[in-house]
């Protein structure tokens, strides 16, 4: 968005081309639908937010320089996750070609959004959580990224701390 100096007062120049005052983008998100989800930022800078996978809270760090979405391997257990064998190997900050697993048929919730049949892969999430635990975090589940956010339709709003979804 672009900002601009006219006659000495910032002015927002979307609304001197539609010649419309800007709303705030909560209620632009609002007004089209869009769920409006807390953020914690970490001391990490991360942001971590709560979601349900199976009916099980949990976690997750959001991460949009993560291509998919991921549980840690400690997790499967918790959440009640039916793994499967594979073959896709995961590469991370600091680490490659590490072994996964996918776990098919679960239901993930995020506020009151709800995705179906969603299939997650699982992988050592161990060397995130040393990490965490390094800055006095607590452990997290797993990591949301980019697949589910672009199928969520999401909207970081990082001067507010929050997610829009849905």
């Amino acid at each position: 968005m672009c900002i601009c100096q006219h006659r000495r007062k910032a002015t927002n120049l979307l609304s001197i081309f539609t010649k419309k005052p800007l709303a705030s983008l909560r209620k632009l998100m609002e007004g089209q639908n869009f769920e409006r989800i807390p953020l914690q930022k970490l001391n990490t800078g991360h942001y971590k937010l709560s979601l349900k996978i199976n009916n099980k809270h949990g976690d997750f760090i959001l991460d949009t320089g993560a291509s998919t979405s991921c549980i840690g391997f400690e997790s499967v257990s918790y959440f009640i996750l039916n793994t499967k064998e594979s073959e896709i190997k995961a590469a991370g900050a600091g680490a490659t070609d590490m072994a996964t697993k996918i776990a098919v048929n679960n239901l993930l919730e995020i506020g009151s959004v709800k995705l179906k049949d969603q299939d997650i892969i699982i992988f050592d999430l161990s060397h995130v959580n040393s990490a965490l635990h390094q800055v006095d975090e607590t452990k997290i589940h797993g990591i949301l990224g980019a697949d589910l956010l672009k199928r969520l339709r999401a909207v970081i709003d990082y001067g507010r701390n929050c997610l829009y979804i849905r």
